[in-house]
């Protein structure tokens, strides 16, 4: 189904909802239609065309906070580069699963400080053991990071409606032809 790419009053991109969420906030009067997909929904009595970009009518402020990294598998694969923090392998997600250092049989938490990205075959190996009482060692202390991660988060500039492309950033080197 069609989803509407939602902008701020300021024409700065929100988020993506469904294209029934995008008529519901048309209808209450709260956003204006920028742009339109080429399908139609019918009524009885009239039919318009599904929204595709919709502008809120009042700016709404988003508190960010940089700072915050919220824990995830996929943050702490990035805080790890994606390599074992017991062999020093770089590997796929596939190939990698998270280890924790204090095992939770003995007190261990699930928490930045607690947590690595660990290989399958040293993960098997240091079983529910401490790093020292396996006779491993760990590369880096596991923390908390100060920032994000270098996550890259897509739309799938293939999939994204054309009428979408002037109001997302788009980080690309044009060629020089």
């Amino acid at each position: 189904m069609e989803q509407a790419l939602l902008l701020n009053a300021s024409y700065e991109p929100l988020k993506v909802v469904h294209w029934q969420k995008a008529v519901t906030l048309w209808c209450q009067g709260k956003v204006e239609v920028i742009a339109v997909h080429d399908r139609e929904v019918r009524a009885v009595s009239f039919s318009f065309k599904l929204p595709s970009v919709i502008r809120l009518l009042r700016f709404v402020r988003i508190k960010r906070r940089f700072d915050y990294v919220p824990f995830s598998r996929a943050n702490i694969y990035a805080r790890d580069n994606y390599t074992c923090q017991y062999c020093d392998q770089a590997m796929g997600t596939g190939e990698l699963t998270f280890d924790h250092v204090l095992p939770v049989a003995q007190g261990g938490r699930k928490d930045w400080e607690n947590i690595v990205t660990c290989c399958i075959s040293c993960n098997r190996k240091k079983g529910g053991r401490t790093p020292g009482e396996a006779d491993m060692k760990l590369l880096r202390t596991p923390r908390r990071p100060d920032s994000a991660p270098a996550v890259r988060i897509t739309i799938g500039l293939r999939n994204a409606p054309e009428t979408w492309r002037d109001y997302l950033y788009w980080n690309v080197e044009l060629d020089e032809t």
